[in-house]
């Protein structure tokens, strides 16, 4: 079995190689929230890859395995959880449901699609996660439902305070396959970035906010 770092270092790589994730400290990108980053993160491009996705989804099942203990049902988080939760789903031979981002506005009005019982053991995946908000949203979802979430495991993270804190309140234990801080010193060693950069990275992470307003002035 591959020890975590490695794995964790490898998913790096293969997320900078495919350009699932961005580095541009020179031209940052503007986040929904309007926050500006050095970083854009799209991991739904693992999918087109079928040597990487499966990569992942195995390291997914080991997760899992390791730290949960196998549950009864997978949920996937819409919609970049949706497609890599189905086939750890299918992996370990359980059934799937997904969790929207909110209700739908017609017909049975569903938030959770797909079978799933009152006091059932539940592991949630997630492509990515920032502050961890549309996250806890799902897991709400399903102990609203009665499920009994086990917690939730991601392809990445940025590693901010706020989720750290935000997962805490919520009770939920969180697992991730590979970290912001790992994915910069893979880019630095395979030459994506230079020191300066890095820098620039590291200041961000740092003081998210404050990194966005200082381009300003």
């Amino acid at each position: 079995m591959t020890s975590f770092d490695d794995a964790a270092y490898k998913i790096a790589e293969y997320l900078l190689q495919i350009k699932a994730v961005k580095l541009q400290p020179d031209t940052p990108f503007t986040w929904a929230s309007g926050l500006k980053s050095p970083i854009y993160c799209d991991n739904r491009k693992t999918l087109s890859y079928p040597k990487i996705r499966t990569y992942i989804r195995q390291h997914f099942v080991e997760t899992i395995n390791e730290n949960f203990a196998k549950p009864d049902v997978i949920a996937g988080v819409a919609t970049g959880g949706i497609a890599m939760g189905a086939l750890v789903a299918q992996e370990m031979g359980l059934p799937f449901v997904y969790v929207r981002s909110e209700a739908k506005k017609h017909g049975l009005t569903n938030m959770i699609e797909g079978e799933i019982e009152s006091g059932q053991n539940v592991v949630v995946i997630e492509d990515l996660i920032s502050t961890g908000g549309s996250s806890l949203k799902a897991v709400e979802a399903l102990r609203e439902k009665g499920c009994n979430v086990k917690g939730m495991v991601a392809i990445f993270t940025y590693g901010f305070d706020e989720a750290v804190q935000n997962f805490k309140k919520a009770k939920c234990k969180v697992e991730t396959l590979t970290n912001y801080t790992t994915l910069i010193n893979a880019a630095l060693q395979k030459e994506y970035i230079d020191e300066k950069s890095m820098k620039r990275l590291k200041e961000w992470r740092a003081n998210p906010e404050g990194w966005g307003e200082s381009l300003t002035k």
